[in-house]
C-alpha cells in the first residue's frame, strides 16, 4: 500500500524514534509499505518518520546503480548492491567515514527542492534486519549517502539541517511556503 509521505514542517519529522524492541505483524507490513511508497516516490531511501512513524526503521535501495559506489562489504564479505538491496533495517549505529564530499540531495519530505550536502564520504552502519540479523555494513558513494541521509531521519535531522548558512538563506522563502502551506 502506498502511504503518504510527510512534509515538512509536519513534527513528526523532527522526532527522534523509538528503538524497535520486537518486529511485530504491523512493523513488517509497514516495512513492505515503505518500499512500495519509496519506489512510486522514485526515491532511494525513506525513514518511518517521513510515514508519520517515529520509531528507528528506514529503507534504502540504490542497486539501480551499481557504479554508484566503489566498494560494498557486509561483515568484512565484499558484497553486490543487488544482494544487500533494498536494505530494510532498524535501530542502526553508523560511523561516518572518510573525506568529506560534497554531492545533490533531495529529500522526499522537501518536493522539488535539491542541495549541495557535504557529508562524510564513507560509512560503517550496524544495523538490525527485521530477521534479526546484525550486519555492519561498510561503502561509499551513493549508499554511504543514502544510510547516512535516512539514519539522520531516524534521529530528527533533516537534510537542510547540513545546508551551509548561504544555501539556507537562498531557500527561506520556500520553506516559509512549505511552513504556510502545512498550517
Amino acid at each position: 500500500m502506498i502511504l503518504e509521505i510527510v512534509n515538512y514542517p509536519d513534527p513528526v519529522l523532527r522526532l527522534p524514534g523509538e528503538r524497535i524492541e520486537e518486529v511485530t505483524e504491523e512493523i513488517l507490513d509497514l516495512a513492505d509499505n515503505m518500499l512500495e511508497t519509496m519506489y512510486e516516490a522514485q526515491g532511494v531511501g525513506l525513514a518511518a518518520q517521513q510515514v508519520g512513524h517515529a520509531i528507528q526503521m528506514a529503507v534504502v535501495d540504490v542497486s539501480h546503480d551499481e557504479d554508484c559506489v566503489t566498494y560494498c562489504r557486509v561483515n568484512g564479505e565484499e558484497t553486490a548492491l543487488a544482494d544487500i538491496c533494498p536494505l530494510v533495517f532498524i535501530n542502526p549505529e553508523i560511523e561516518p567515514r572518510g573525506k568529506k564530499e560534497t554531492e545533490s540531495e533531495g529529500c522526499l519530505s522537501f518536493p522539488d527542492l535539491r542541495s549541495d550536502i557535504t557529508r562524510p564520504g564513507e560509512v560503517t552502519a550496524k544495523v538490525e534486519t527485521l530477521d534479526g540479523d546484525i550486519l555492519t555494513i561498510e561503502t561509499d558513494g551513493l549508499f554511504s549517502r543514502a544510510i547516512q541521509h535516512e539514519v539522520d531521519h531516524l534521529f530528527g535531522k533533516l537534510f537542510i539541517d547540513r545546508m551551509s548558512s548561504a544555501r539556507k538563506l537562498a531557500i527561506r522563502k520556500q520553506l516559509k511556503e512549505m511552513q504556510q502551506d502545512f498550517g
